[in-house]
């Protein structure tokens, strides 16, 4: 599991800086990069945190959309098991990091193998890169409308967004109201994405190659664009100087 994390290895991901692991007392201890904005869940949704503009949504989707790319071209691909805005963590110039601490629960069923016992969803467990471009398609769907996919009320994005995806109301009618401006022609383009991405059919959606391609061409934001300025390794070394001093 530690060479997975350290193979990982993207600027759009929460990389891995290192692990501590004694048996005597038994210890395990991880550390990541830091991302000190939050996530994009609370970007979002929740009133108190800072507002995205059309700008930094593009940014943030960009940088998502390299990261999985990155993850998928690996040998094997490492796939996001839980992939939604709460797992994309923002910097300090609200670049995406992609974080994925389900790594925990593999861990955990590895010694669950050993003692015979099975407690994990198998059929999630097994879910491949496709998952991930559809999670992709409705975490860009929450970007551009500002709405939360699985609400109680709502149901699945089927549910909510069924009018959009058969076609029926145009995207840049559900824009976030709280937007302030948006090029109508992009959110057309990207609604064309997000179809693709969230195909019912896994066979029929585009690999995140050619997803980041798409909204490259849409965007114009490069790789190194949607990369962060400031390195989440110095907020990292921050936090353990503050915590040392304390």
């Amino acid at each position: 599991m530690i060479g997975t994390l350290s193979k990982g290895n993207h600027k759009n991901f929460v990389n891995l800086l290192g692990f501590c692991e004694e048996e005597e007392p038994f210890t395990r201890m991880m550390v990541f990069e830091y991302a000190p904005n939050g996530t994009l869940f609370e970007h979002l949704h929740i009133k108190e945190s800072e507002h995205l503009d059309w700008g930094m949504r593009l940014r943030i989707a960009m940088g998502m959309a390299y990261c999985l790319e990155h993850m998928h071209l690996m040998n094997p691909p490492m796939v996001h098991k839980n992939l939604n805005s709460s797992a994309v963590t923002l910097t300090e110039d609200y670049a995406a990091k992609i974080c994925d601490f389900n790594f925990w629960n593999q861990m955990a069923a590895a010694e669950i193998e050993r003692s015979g016992i099975d407690l994990l969803n198998t059929a999630s467990a097994s879910r491949g890169p496709e998952s991930n471009v559809y999670s992709f398609g409705v975490i860009l769907f929450e970007m551009v409308t500002g709405r939360l996919p699985y609400s109680v009320d709502n149901g699945s994005i089927e549910d909510w967004a069924s009018d959009y995806l058969k076609g029926e109301q145009p995207l840049r009618e559900m824009v976030d109201p709280s937007l302030d401006s948006c090029q109508e022609e992009q959110v057309d383009r990207i609604g064309q994405v997000i179809k693709s991405c969230v195909h019912p059919d896994p066979r029929s959606r585009p690999p995140m190659r050619e997803v980041a391609a798409m909204l490259w061409d849409i965007t114009g934001i490069t790789r190194d664009g949607a990369t962060p300025k400031i390195s989440p390794l110095w907020w990292a070394e921050l936090e353990v100087l503050s915590t040392d001093a304390n």
